[in-house]
């Protein structure tokens, strides 16, 4: 059975966020900020217009994020991105692949 874009998205941005939070901001949990980032992104993927058929955020032509809010995950996934082949190398490759 496949598991749907929007989950694996959900997990691969839950997976970025928790590495930035513990290898850039040193925290052994989730801080505050994080925390609403990582709810206020999976209510975004909850809610795209574009379903399974939905393109990275990236390349969208809807942005459906606050502007505060892309700032902040577009820093999240510049730290975390490249980073991720080590600590979640099956994630990032799926999520090199699937945009």
């Amino acid at each position: 059975m496949a598991v749907s874009r929007i989950i694996r998205e959900k997990e691969t941005v839950e997976r970025m966020i928790r590495l930035y939070c513990s290898k850039k901001e040193k925290n052994s949990e989730l801080c505050s900020e994080c925390q609403a980032l990582l709810q206020y992104a999976q209510a975004r993927l909850d809610h795209c217009p574009f379903g399974e058929n939905k393109k990275a955020c990236k390349k969208c032509s809807v942005h459906c994020y606050k502007p505060a809010m892309r700032i902040k995950m577009q820093k999240v996934m510049r730290f975390s991105g490249p980073r991720m082949i080590f600590y979640h190398p099956v994630a990032a490759i799926r999520h090199l692949f699937n945009k």
